[in-house]
């Protein structure tokens, strides 16, 4: 996940640091910041992986349930968060769709790639 979160942020980068200069802030890269990134994709990538495990057991294995897995996931967190965004008007809403498209291909790569190292 954070593989992909970046290497996708090059397409939005300059973006994100315009929304926030607008409103006084800027985004420093520190290398705390940078681990909690690699924490947090951890932690999301285990995450999806033990909710594919319980899934199984009803949906079956598979791409199926993984894709499944992922969809739910976004939805209950990733969009809630990208709406709480767009509520506080922070960042425009193209640089929200772009991270919703990315969070979700992010996910789906996640998720199929648990569900295909996870073994009963």
């Amino acid at each position: 996940m954070w593989l992909v979160e970046g290497l996708a942020s090059m397409l939005y980068m300059d973006d994100m640091k315009a929304a926030l200069e607008a409103h006084g802030l800027a985004m420093e890269m520190s290398a705390g910041a940078i681990a909690t990134g690699l924490l947090v994709s951890l932690i999301s990538g285990l995450t999806i992986v033990f909710f594919y495990a319980m899934a199984r057991a009803r949906l079956g294995p598979g791409p199926r349930t993984a894709v499944t897995v992922a969809s739910v996931l976004f939805v209950g967190g990733y969009l809630l968060w990208l709406l709480g965004y767009r509520m506080m008007g922070l960042f425009p809403d193209r640089l929200l769709l772009a991270w919703g498209v990315i969070g979700l291909v992010e996910m789906v790569l996640a998720a199929l790639l648990g569900g295909y190292i996870y073994q009963e």
